[in-house]
């Protein structure tokens, strides 16, 4: 097992540098840029009167501020030895690190990815459970309709419609429009501001959950289904052992192994796929900062977010085959 976690978090590395060379390609490749807003600022200021000689020079002194007057391949070496030394850069708009930047915005997309997520296996798999002993049930075909259409609802979409509806427009004054705490939030004693704290939530977590809400009801009313359909739930029953002893001792333990491949995903969750929900609740979270950061060509920003999302998701590939080997014996690490 050593050696194969040895092999896996080296092959890690390959990976996400690969993943660094194309992203930053991508970036010096895209139309515009601060240099090019910078000179449309001046330009605008001038009134078109700046000279070519002049526009030139200017040119030429912003490319070496933001470090583009150099070749793309050296601009990439230099980077990536900045971030191997663990420097991702200023940020363009701010000037203040990249790492500081992302770190203020950590804690909040963790809380509300986190809770979402664990939300989602706290109703899903209960759900699915019942969904696959009561198969063909009319519970099943209702809840398999009330499943598919949440998942046909994009997150973001659905933020808007919650919004509406209960954010004080033209019907229900019930939730805050956005943000994750109140204007007041400070001058609250403690259980109030939890309160509040939750109150924000609520309508995110919700978007949040709604993604994964069908797949993994689904993957396990299936799993389950499954394994009650083999030889050796049969046998159990025929040797006298009850249908719910059989579930629960029998069934259960295998039909959880598709289930915990999903787990190391975890780390990865509370980025991928909040940008826009971010975005419509005004949540100042990693998603919120990299759309934004997308926005404004803030490539130091936008390549921090990509290597730090990159190997969270590759750290929780690993947590992922880890979970599923120790539960499976039938898997050996060789």
């Amino acid at each position: 097992m050593f050696r194969y976690l040895i092999r896996r978090l080296l092959l890690i590395i390959p990976t996400l540098f690969g993943i660094t060379i194309v992203c930053f390609f991508i970036t010096r490749m895209l139309p515009g840029g601060p240099v090019e807003e910078a000179i449309q600022k001046m330009l605008s200021g001038s009134k078109g009167m700046m000279s070519r000689s002049v526009e030139s020079k200017e040119v030429e002194r912003l490319k070496k501020i933001y470090g583009f007057d150099k070749p793309v391949v050296a601009q990439y070496f230099y980077w990536v030895s900045r971030v191997i030394a663990g420097d991702f850069g200023d940020s363009f708009r701010t000037h203040r690190p990249v790492l500081s930047e992302i770190a203020e915005r950590f804690p909040i997309s963790l809380t509300f990815g986190l809770t979402g997520f664990f939300l989602a296996y706290l109703i899903c798999i209960p759900l699915g459970i019942a969904k696959a002993l009561k198969h063909n049930t009319l519970f099943d075909s209702i809840s398999s309709i009330i499943v598919y259409i949440g998942y046909s609802i994009p997150g973001f979409a659905l933020g808007i419609l919650l919004l509406v509806l209960f954010g004080g427009g033209s019907f229900w004054n019930i939730f805050p429009l956005g943000g994750i705490v109140s204007d007041n939030f400070e001058y609250l004693p403690f259980y109030k501001k939890v309160l509040d704290y939750i109150h924000h939530m609520i309508l995110p977590v919700l978007c949040y959950t709604i993604g994964g809400f069908a797949l993994l009801t689904t993957l396990m009313k299936n799993s389950l289904m499954e394994e009650l359909g083999k030889d050796y739930i049969k046998t159990a029953l025929a040797k006298g052992l009850s249908y719910k002893k059989v579930v629960v001792h029998h069934a259960l333990q295998n039909a959880f192994i598709p289930i915990l491949t999903g787990l190391g995903s975890f780390f990865g969750v509370f980025f991928a796929g909040s940008i826009l929900i971010e975005k419509v609740f005004n949540i100042p979270g990693m998603g919120l900062l990299a759309y934004n950061a997308i926005i404004q060509r803030n490539y130091p920003v936008v390549l921090g977010l990509i290597v730090i999302q990159s190997l969270l998701n590759l750290v929780g590939r690993l947590v992922s085959d880890f979970s599923l080997a120790l539960a499976d014996p039938r898997i050996s690490f060789d």
